[in-house]
């Protein structure tokens, strides 16, 4: 005999995805857009080698009603440098908004990791090889806007009907 399924069962599990190459960063991207994060939530370990940033993501995956976010590990791996435009850290307050992630490769395994922002910003990260992860680390929550992400200025994405 088997038993009642329970209403946990159906909850959908934290992401913990990794990529490897720039088809996986392409869904990392897709499910880090619109993730916001307080400037002093981003670190860079020089002798780690790592960049990691604390998120607050939108869960595209879910089609629940209402928007939620979970709090979300963004880390990249393998890091030789870092350096960024249109961001001062030494305003504390100030809240980033990521548009999206892209890898450009060079030689060998090597390449630069783009971190796009609004607002004109930009997180360039040059890294021996592409290792990124995104973890959720927290229980969804009710997002504080009560709204799913938009973007009017943007075209639509292609149905895949």
């Amino acid at each position: 005999m088997t038993d009642d399924a329970r209403f946990e069962d159906g909850a959908a599990a934290p992401l913990n995805l990794g990529a490897l190459d720039a088809a996986d960063l392409g869904v990392i991207s897709a499910l880090a857009q619109d993730a916001v994060f307080p400037i002093t939530e981003m670190t860079w370990r020089r002798s780690d080698r790592r960049f990691a940033l604390l998120l607050n993501r939108f869960r595209w995956e879910e089609k629940t009603p209402g928007a939620e976010r979970v709090q979300s590990v963004l880390a990249i791996d393998c890091v030789l440098g870092v350096a960024s435009q249109g961001v001062d850290r030494r305003d504390s307050d100030f809240v980033l908004s990521l548009l999206s992630i892209a890898f450009e490769p060079g030689e060998d395994a090597g390449g630069v990791v783009m971190l796009t922002l609004a607002g004109d910003g930009a997180i360039r990260l040059e890294v021996e090889a592409l290792d990124v992860s995104l973890r959720d680390v927290t229980r969804p929550y009710k997002a504080p806007s009560g709204r799913t992400p938009d973007h009017p200025d943007l075209p639509e994405p292609p149905s895949s009907a």
